[in-house]
């Protein structure tokens, strides 16, 4: 009892904390243009938090233009004196570890113990990006016998656009901001209306550092209004997106007349596949961690399980018991394993797809949602059971703490199986018969797969997806090819022939 009356006392501080958000715009702190705001809701109880000032395109074309007008300054900066900027960024970030997630997950949902861990890794993308800089970003030089050297230099494009989800707002901002800014481009950020709070913060950080104006800017607003202007804009030369599909698909088409440069990291329905051989406590660990961590909510979520038919009954068993365990509530609580998804609107969205499932044909089961909680935004961490591949609710993203369990015999099936949807994002195989490991994870349609490990990164190695779950990739020295110009220079150092057309063709 003691300890829920703490928790209930942090999260009324929190929100009496809390000051309205506004834009950040060429380094102050502004109203939109309109003087509109919107609401945003609390995940834990549907309650407002606070008010968030609602850009549209004005906002935008002055954050274009003040970020355009700093890249002439910005993107000619000394490497050195630029990179002080961005280590000095993570240092700030990290000194406010436990402020953000805080933040983070009152404004999320999310459970405190991972936006912790998502806070940390967000300074360190900073610090990374700028040693990545310095060690990785060079060019290639080639020599043409005596007559000609041919060498490539990295310049930074422009003013880039940055589009950011809800569901992991502060460490995926981060993640895109980093580079770009460390590489010489200014940023315009367009966070998710769902969570501008971190983001808030963030410009905060940024302003504390001492950039340049202009060099960094946040509107807040809708994705079809202040979203939609940035990417039309035509002074934005890239866009970096992170969301949903169906949306980023919209956004190609709307960059398109402008000729953009996209990175987009779109949906998943990533596989998870069991063989009889594998470890299967370490299987039962990255399974139930995979789908049910994040509420459920990340693209990488290993939403459809494939165990093979011989160890089903056994893994299943020890799936369910998990799935009982697992503690939902609070998310300020540090006991908390699964809290509140972000809205409403998107609670009923996932509990949607559950009924579908139970019409298409599969048995439901059901972790346990707290009777205080039972009419808030918390979906019970659930399993799909008896499903089939066919099924909308196999083959379509969920996006919450849902899991559909197959079965299969043969290596052949699962791979049938596990490619037969649209997306490409990620894949997991467990199996102790590293020959049959290394062969099925090439045989997936997908950008990554994890062999005997869970979803674990290191920010050298490439992220993205195939099919419908994008394009391009991100991370480590790849995000180079998205945020910069490669310009190449041809040199003559001999005299070699050059045609002399008209030269002796008179009379």
């Amino acid at each position: 009892m003691m300890e829920k009356q703490k928790v209930e006392n942090h999260r009324s501080s929190l929100k009496n904390s809390l000051n309205d958000v506004k834009l950040y715009i060429d380094g102050s702190f502004v109203e939109a243009d309109s003087k509109d705001t919107f609401l945003n809701i609390d995940p834990f109880t549907s309650e407002p938090l606070n008010t968030v000032a609602k850009g549209d395109e004005r906002d935008i074309d002055k954050a274009v233009t003040a970020a355009k007008k700093a890249f002439q300054i910005w993107g000619k900066e000394k490497q050195k004196e630029r990179l002080k900027y961005v280590y000095k960024i993570g240092e700030l970030i990290e000194a406010r570890v436990e402020e953000i997630a805080l933040m983070e997950s009152l404004d999320t949902g999310l459970p405190i113990k991972q936006t912790k861990k998502q806070v940390e890794r967000a300074a360190q993308n900073f610090r990374f990006y700028a040693d990545m800089v310095k060690t990785h970003l060079y060019g290639e030089a080639y020599q043409v016998d005596d007559e000609f050297i041919n060498y490539t230099v990295r310049k930074p494009v422009g003013v880039a656009g940055l589009i950011t989800p809800w569901n992991a707002p502060f460490m995926l901002e981060t993640w895109k901001i980093a580079p770009a800014l460390a590489t010489g481009n200014t940023v315009v950020l367009k966070p998710a209306e769902w969570s501008p709070l971190t983001a808030n913060l963030l410009a905060e950080i940024i302003d504390e550092a001492g950039l340049p104006k202009g060099v960094f800017n946040v509107v807040h607003g809708y994705g079809e209004t202040a979203g939609a202007a940035l990417v039309r804009h035509p002074d934005v030369q890239i866009i970096s997106f992170t969301g949903e599909t169906t949306t980023g698909s919209e956004i190609m088409k709307n960059g398109a007349d402008t000729l953009k440069r996209f990175s987009m990291e779109l949906g998943g329905k990533s596989p998870i596949i069991v063989f009889e051989d594998a470890d299967l406590d370490r299987a039962l660990d990255a399974a139930v961690w995979g789908v049910f961590s994040f509420n459920g909510e990340r693209c990488t979520a290993n939403s459809r399980l494939y165990v093979h038919e011989r160890i089903a009954d056994l893994f299943l068993t020890k799936l369910k018991e998990r799935v009982k365990n697992i503690v939902v509530g609070d998310p300020l609580d540090d006991r908390t394993e699964v809290g509140p998804l972000i809205t409403k609107e998107h609670y009923d969205r996932v509990m949607n797809y559950i009924q579908l499932a139970e019409d298409e044909g599969c048995e439901l089961f059901w972790g346990d949602v707290p009777e205080p909680f039972s009419d808030r935004n918390f979906v019970p961490p659930t399993l799909l059971l008896q499903a089939k591949n066919e099924m909308r609710v196999v083959q379509e993203e969920i996006f919450g703490p849902v899991m559909a369990v197959l079965t299969f015999q043969t290596e052949e099936e699962v791979v049938e199986m596990a490619n037969d949807v649209k997306y490409g994002l990620a894949a997991y195989v467990w199996t102790n018969n590293i020959k049959r490991g290394h062969k099925i994870a090439q045989m997936m349609e997908s950008g990554m797969v994890w062999l005997n490990s869970q979803n674990v990164r290191d920010l050298r190695i490439p992220f993205g997806g195939s099919k419908y779950s994008g394009i391009g990739r991100e991370g480590g020295h790849y995000a180079f090819d998205f945020y910069t110009e490669t310009q190449i220079i041809h040199v003559a150092v001999g005299n070699h022939r050059i045609p002399q057309f008209g030269k002796n063709s008179g009379g």
